[in-house]
């Protein structure tokens, strides 16, 4: 639109221009023809007629003056050394009326020989004024009115740029409609590539079926080359999902195999280290040593057992789907950790009526309780462990809060990655093992099994994990205890 604009701006340009100099030669022609007259006239009496005389004292009123047959609102005058002696206009009668004083000056400027020019004569207007030396010396200079010509043009204007502007409409509306239908074929790919672009393709089996119709992908066609293009990278995508798919289940399905084969052996070396440090006769050496080897198959085997259990949560099996009192859930979890870091400060707030959620029970206890290790193990004692059970706005929300060194900030993202670990900034007590790295991964896919999600917000002192699950049952609102806390009972 503006391209056309600009063009339909040069063109009236143009076409304005050219009928001007044609109008404004034409003009000349005329005064060529007046000042022919007008010079005749004069040197037809041998002089100038009688001038400074009121007009109603020039013979025949004026009209000799200018000569016959000269057009209404003709300007002539006389200049003599410089000065105006007389100057006068015609009108459609055929009168003559005295040029005002203070356009003399304007008329005398006119050089005598040269191209005619336009000059403005105040209430007169815009004339053509053209000048000739006479034989005695005064100049004779004649004008006509230019006001015929400026009023063509303003016409010639005013009908360009209505027709321009009609035009301009008319192009815009047809250009909108005519690139609207055929931007339609790449708005059905872009569709397609936006609903593409909505699934979920990081894990699990993703069946990727969107593909462009057939209508859009004629390779003669730009918008269909594109088509064709999609339905090849889309083609290609779902092979590499079902791929990755593929090698994906097969890797759950040997860990969890593996996981489950695991336990037995690790249970038998187990047995038999506590059946030999039985022995009264045992040298402490060989003692020290079945008991180490009894601590490692228990690590070992918790590890085992967290590998099988995300295997299991990977592969989607259900899991129960009972009312489960997450109040009494808390209160017997924190009461757990506060026996197990009692140089830990454990704080509770928990609603007044019981907060229940469906789901398995088992698991959403491994939630809590991972996530209150978490803050044990990797907190300074003296760090003050905070949990909160609250319903809001239809889900339950459990946060578990600390007020240790916090996460890294490189390891944050990364927080939930399995064998994630963080011993660099949050200390680990010294009768600790080394973490498995399996915990928090565990908390976010038991949470996500139930529908919800977790989150993390850290900073130096102030360390805050944030479990959301849908509420099976909406109780009152929580009684938050003054400070927001209330101390583990036992």
């Amino acid at each position: 639109m503006l391209l056309l604009a600009a063009v339909c701006a040069v063109v009236g340009i143009a076409t304005a221009v050219a009928l001007r100099h044609f109008l404004i030669d034409q003009l000349d022609d005329d005064l060529a023809s007046a000042r022919g007259r007008f010079v005749g006239m004069q040197q037809d009496h041998g002089s100038a007629p009688p001038l400074g005389l009121p007009h109603e004292e020039q013979p025949d009123g004026g009209t000799d003056f200018l000569g016959p047959a000269q057009a209404p609102r003709t300007v002539g005058a006389v200049v003599v050394a410089g000065s105006v002696t007389d100057a006068v206009v015609s009108d459609r009668g055929g009168a003559t009326s005295t040029v005002p004083g203070d356009l003399h000056a304007t008329l005398a400027a006119v050089l005598p020989g040269a191209r005619p020019v336009s000059e403005d004569l105040g209430d007169l207007g815009t004339y053509r004024l053209v000048a000739t030396l006479d034989r005695d010396g005064s100049v004779l200079v004649i004008g006509l009115p230019q006001a015929g010509v400026d009023h063509l043009l303003g016409l010639l204007v005013l009908a360009e740029g209505v027709v321009l502007a009609v035009a301009l409409l008319v192009a815009g509306v047809a250009g909108a409609v005519a690139v609207r239908r055929e931007l339609r074929p790449l708005e059905r790919v872009a569709a397609t590539a936006a609903r593409v672009s909505d699934l979920r393709l990081d894990s699990g089996d993703v069946e990727l079926v969107e593909r462009v119709p057939a209508l859009d992908t004629d390779p003669r066609t730009e918008v269909g080359q594109v088509g064709v293009a999609l339905n090849r990278m889309l083609d290609n995508v779902a092979a590499a999902l079902e791929a990755r798919h593929a090698s994906e289940t097969q890797l759950r399905q040997f860990v969890a195999d593996a996981s489950h084969e695991l336990r037995t052996p690790l249970a038998a070396i187990r047995g038999y280290a506590e059946l030999s440090g039985r022995d009264p006769a045992l040298p402490p050496g060989a003692a020290y040593s079945l008991q180490r080897i009894s601590a490692q198959s228990l690590r070992m085997s918790a590890l085992v057992e967290n590998l099988l259990l995300l295997a299991r949560l990977d592969a989607g099996r259900p899991l129960e789907r009972l009312p489960v009192d997450l109040t009494r859930i808390v209160v017997d979890a924190v009461s757990d950790a506060s026996a197990a870091g009692p140089r830990h400060r454990w704080r509770l707030s928990v609603p007044d009526e019981p907060v229940t959620v469906v789901g398995d029970g088992a698991r959403l206890t491994q939630v809590l309780t991972n996530l209150l290790a978490n803050a044990r193990t990797h907190t300074p004692e003296g760090t003050e462990v905070t949990a909160v059970l609250a319903v809001r706005g239809g889900e339950v929300r459990l946060t578990v809060a600390d007020t240790g060194p916090g996460v890294p900030a490189d390891l944050l993202p990364h927080v939930f990655e399995r064998f994630a670990r963080g011993e660099a900034s949050r200390t680990r007590a010294a009768n600790e093992t080394a973490s498995t790295g399996l915990g928090l991964a565990i908390v976010e896919a038991v949470a996500a099994a139930h529908g919800g999600s977790i989150t993390v917000r850290s900073a130096p002192g102030r360390t805050v994990f944030t479990v959301r699950l849908p509420a099976g049952a909406v109780p009152q609102e929580p009684v938050i205890l003054p400070g927001d806390e209330a101390v583990v009972r036992g």
